[in-house]
């Protein structure tokens, strides 16, 4: 399989750790039923390509995502490999309480940095998803679990419009305050630019946050998602989520199409010289196999160029 040569940039990291969020981010909105072991042999797939970070699924309300239904079967029957950890999404303690009684070890939240979106999609206020999320991220540390916090439409709102930064920054600091082991900044409608990116992740550390402690979360909307991961890269963001073969969107924001594809972001990394890890050969041939689970072509541009040079 051709690949791309291996340039470096000065001053880009050496190793990427790539946060897949396909099983979870990317199946949540499909509309047909997808059985629960193809699920488990995507996430296999996922785990035998290299992939050492796969969100397997979320303990949200199954009335709000029903393809997400069946998380707990799922995690009971999921094959756990060596050296990987699978994260889940959960909305609230109850959430939470599932995630411990099946021997969950990493799990995430999911907040908003605007008031629309906070209502929309959590029916609470800017402020108050904080007080919500204050005692599942408490518990969850004390029992010794990391908890990564989602912060979406960091960068543009369908509702409000532009995001002030010095808001994302604020509501990002809440989450990190209350014990979050990380923050993915989200560009949930795919609106964001790579000077934007540079002012949010400087606006964090300028606020004293680490930049270990920020991940980035990319929608290709505009076609913007690798040129605003490679400003992520230049300011020493290291971890950044991405969706095999481009799956997803947002079920609370029509606009928002689907993620950053993981291929197409292991193509630039390899091609900057940076590690990730990932069997891409392999990557690719999981992308089109979930493809042809679901019926449609992958959008992933290395997916579609190395598909049909096969």
């Amino acid at each position: 399989m051709i690949g791309p040569m291996p340039t470096p940039l000065r001053g880009l990291p050496e190793h990427v750790t790539i946060y897949e969020v396909g099983p979870r981010d990317g199946l949540q909105n499909e509309q047909a039923t997808i059985p629960t072991e193809v699920k488990a042999q995507f996430i296999d797939r996922l785990a035998a390509a290299g992939l050492r970070t796969i969100e397997a699924t979320s303990f949200v309300h199954p009335k709000w995502v029903p393809q997400l239904a069946d998380a707990d079967v799922l995690i009971r029957d999921l094959h756990r490999a060596d050296g990987v950890r699978y994260p889940v999404l959960v909305p609230n303690e109850r959430g939470l309480d599932r995630a411990l009684d099946l021997g969950i070890t990493d799990i995430a939240v999911f907040a908003s940095a605007t008031e629309a979106f906070a209502q929309k999609n959590l029916n609470r206020t800017l402020d108050s998803q904080i007080l919500m999320f204050e005692p599942v991220v408490r518990r969850a540390r004390e029992a010794g679990l990391t908890v990564r916090g989602y912060l979406s439409m960091c960068f543009g709102d369908p509702w409000e419009g532009e995001v002030p930064v010095e808001q994302v920054t604020r509501v990002g600091r809440q989450l990190l305050d209350l014990g979050c082991t990380e923050l993915s900044l989200g560009d949930t409608i795919g609106v964001g630019t790579p000077g934007q990116v540079h002012a949010v992740l400087r606006s964090f550390v300028d606020a004293g946050t680490p930049i270990g402690e920020l991940a980035v979360h990319f929608h290709d909307t505009y076609g913007q998602a690798l040129a605003n991961t490679l400003a992520a890269l230049q300011l020493g963001v290291t971890t950044v989520d991405a969706s095999a073969g481009g799956l997803g969107g947002c079920p609370y924001a029509e606009s928002a199409t689907g993620n950053l594809a993981t291929e197409d972001l292991v193509w630039q990394l390899h091609g900057l010289g940076i590690d990730t890890g990932v069997d891409l050969a392999a990557l690719v041939r999981t992308s089109i196999w979930m493809a042809e689970v679901l019926g449609r072509a992958s959008p992933s541009r290395v997916v579609q160029a190395i598909g049909k040079g096969d």
